[in-house]
C-alpha cells in the first residue's frame, strides 16, 4: 500500500556534513550520503523515478519514493478534469513507447493490473480539402490512405518498423555508447540526421509529407535543423510495429501497475513529501541513522541544483546552468457530447489527431514557436482516448484530450486558438462541448515542477541537448556525486513513457555503488 504523509515537508530535515569534500566526487573516497548499504532514495514517482527503483530494487536495495503530490505517477497521472466520471489524462496520453520499451516491455506490469487498448486507427492528420493521411499499426492502412506516396512510406518504415527492438537498443539511450546492432543503426541515423523538412521531399502529396512532419512536431522543436527527423521515425516506426495504445481506466494505471510491482519487491512510495534539500533524504525517507547508498532524483536540471546545492561540483552546477528549456504546452480538456463531427470519417475512428493543416504550415507554426512567437493557428494534439477505452465516457459524453505548442512560459490565453483548431476540421464541433477545463503553462509546472515553463519535455530538443542531455558527459545521468543520479526525461533518451531514463540512471548508480 502507498504510505501517505499528508502535507508536503518543507525546509531542511535530517542532519549531516553539507560541505563536500573529496570524497564527493567520482573516484574519490565514497561520499557519507553513499556508502555501501543497499539504501536507495528515488525523489520523485514518474515514470522514470518508478523505472529506477524497480531496478535498484530488482537489484537487491531497499527502495524509497519520496513524492511531493498526493497522487503519485508525474506524467501519467488521470483526474476528472470537466465533469464527474470522464477520465482526463492530465498530461501523457499515449504509450508506443511503452509496449515497445526495451525496459517497460520487459517487467509484465499486465500482471498488476495494466491492460493496453488500441483504436482502430492509431493517428489520423486531416486536411483542408477534406482528406487526411493516417498511421496504423496495419501499414496496409496506412499505405492506402497515402495514395501516391503509400509505397515510399512503406520503403522508409517498414524496415525500421520491423528491425525495431534493434532500433530501439540503440536511439533509445545515450548517444556515446558502443553499438550491438550497427546496422540497425546506421539505417535509422541516415534518416534521423536529416531535417524533417527535408526528409518530407521524399512525398510527392501532402497526405504523406503533413503525416510525417506532424509526427516530428513531437519533438516541440524546429523542423529544419538536423536530427529533427529522428523523434518522428521513431514514433512513426513505433507506431507502425505497435501502434499508439492507451491505458485503460487512464495512464494512471501505467503508476499504478509499476507501484505495485515495486512494493512486491519490498520497495515504497511516500506520498505528500517534498525534497528541497539533500539533507532532508534521510529523514523523510525513515532511514533513521543510516545514509542511503544512492539518491535518484526524477526532476529537473534546475531543481537537482538547488536539492544539491554546493555539493554538487561546480563544473556540473555550470553545465546544468547552461541546459536549456523548451516550448510549452497549452492543455484543455474538453467534455463533448456525441462525440466529434471530423469531416474526415477516418479521423472519427483515429486515437490521435494532429492538428497543424499542410506541411508547409506546421513547420512555419513550430519555427514560430521555437524563435518565441505565438501563431494565429497553433499545432494541436488531439486524443480520442474513448474510442479505444470506453470507460473513460459517462454515457454519449466523451472526454477530448487537446494542448497547442506555444512558446515557452506563454502567458496569455491559448484556449480559443486551440478550439478553433478543432472547429476548423470538425465544424459544428463547439455545439456539442459541454465543459471546459485549461491548463496554461504556469498551471502545468504548478502541477508538475519538472515541466519548468510549461515544457512538458523537461528540456529543448535542440541539436546540443538531442546528442548530450543535460550535459557532455561519460555518463549523463551523474550529478558529480557517487550514486547521486538524474532520472528525469532531461537525460537520455528524453521525454516519452519508456522507463529508459530511470533505467540509465540506475545502471549508472550500480555500475557506482556495486
Amino acid at each position: 500500500m502507498l504510505a501517505h504523509r499528508g502535507a508536503a515537508v518543507r525546509g531542511s530535515g535530517g542532519s549531516g556534513p553539507k560541505d563536500p569534500g573529496p570524497g564527493d566526487q567520482p573516484g574519490g573516497p565514497r561520499s557519507p550520503y553513499v556508502r555501501p548499504m543497499s539504501h536507495a532514495v528515488v525523489v520523485g514517482s514518474g515514470p522514470n523515478g518508478l523505472a529506477a527503483a524497480i531496478r535498484l530494487a530488482r537489484a537487491g536495495m531497499q527502495v524509497t519514493v519520496l513524492e511531493r503530490a498526493a497522487v503519485p505517477g508525474g506524467g501519467v497521472r488521470t483526474s476528472e478534469l470537466t465533469l464527474p466520471g470522464l477520465l482526463h489524462d492530465d498530461c501523457s496520453a499515449f504509450h508506443p513507447m511503452g509496449v515497445l520499451s526495451p525496459f517497460l516491455s520487459t517487467l509484465g506490469l499486465e500482471r498488476y493490473g495494466l491492460t493496453w487498448r488500441w483504436p482502430e486507427i492509431d493517428l489520423a492528420h486531416p486536411l483542408d480539402d477534406g482528406r487526411a493521411g493516417l498511421m496504423s499499426r496495419d501499414m496496409a492502412t496506412t499505405v492506402a490512405s497515402l495514395g501516391a506516396d503509400g509505397a515510399r512510406w512503406e520503403a522508409l518504415f517498414g524496415p525500421l518498423a520491423r528491425d525495431f527492438e534493434h532500433v530501439a537498443a540503440e536511439a533509445m539511450g545515450p548517444v556515446l555508447h558502443l553499438p550491438r546492432h550497427p546496422v540497425s543503426l546506421v539505417r535509422f541515423g541516415l534518416g534521423a540526421a536529416l531535417p524533417a523538412t527535408v526528409l518530407a521531399r521524399a512525398f510527392r502529396d501532402e497526405p504523406a509529407r503533413s503525416l510525417l512532419l506532424g509526427i516530428a512536431a513531437h519533438a516541440f522543436n524546429r523542423l529544419d535543423t538536423p536530427l529533427s527527423s529522428a523523434v518522428g521515425l521513431l514514433l512513426g516506426a513505433a507506431g507502425h510495429r505497435a501502434g499508439w495504445p492507451v491505458a485503460e481506466g487512464g495512464s494512471q494505471a501505467i503508476a499504478t501497475a509499476m507501484i505495485a510491482l515495486l512494493e512486491s519487491l519490498g520497495g515504497r512510495v511516500v506520498t505528500g513529501t517534498e525534497v528541497t534539500d539533500l539533507d532532508q533524504v534521510r529523514e523523510l525517507a525513515g532511514l533513521g541513522a543510516e545514509r542511503p547508498a544512492a539518491v535518484v532524483l526524477d526532476t529537473s536540471p534546475d531543481a537537482a541544483v538547488q536539492i544539491l546545492g554546493e555539493r554538487m561540483p561546480a563544473g556540473v552546477r555550470r553545465q546544468l546552468g547552461r541546459y536549456r528549456y523548451g516550448p510549452s504546452a497549452y492543455k484543455v480538456d474538453v467534455a463533448v457530447e456525441g462525440g466529434v463531427p471530423w469531416t474526415n470519417p477516418d479521423a472519427r475512428r483515429a486515437g490521435t489527431l494532429h492538428l497543424g493543416g499542410s506541411a508547409a504550415e506546421v513547420a512555419a507554426t513550430e519555427g514560430a514557436v521555437a524563435k518565441g512567437v505565438m501563431p494565429e493557428r497553433p499545432f494541436v494534439l488531439v486524443g480520442q482516448q474513448h474510442l479505444a477505452d470506453p470507460t473513460r465516457s459517462r454515457g454519449d459524453v466523451h472526454p477530448l484530450w487537446l494542448y497547442a505548442h506555444v512558446p515557452h512560459a506563454y502567458d496569455r490565453d491559448a484556449t480559443e486558438a486551440t478550439l478553433d483548431q478543432v472547429e476548423r476540421f470538425a465544424p459544428g464541433f463547439r455545439e456539442r462541448v459541454v465543459a471546459v477545463h485549461t491548463r496554461d503553462p504556469a498551471a502545468l509546472e504548478a502541477h508538475d515542477p519538472n515541466y519548468v515553463g510549461g515544457d512538458i519535455g523537461v528540456g529543448a530538443n535542440t541539436l546540443r541537448q538531442l546528442v548530450l542531455r543535460p550535459r557532455p558527459a561519460l555518463d549523463p545521468y551523474s550529478l558529480g556525486l557517487r550514486g547521486v543520479v538524474l532520472c528525469s526525461s532531461a537525460t537520455p533518451p528524453g521525454g516519452g513513457v519508456h522507463g529508459m531514463c530511470g533505467h540509465g540512471a540506475a545502471e549508472s548508480v550500480l555500475r557506482q555503488v556495486g
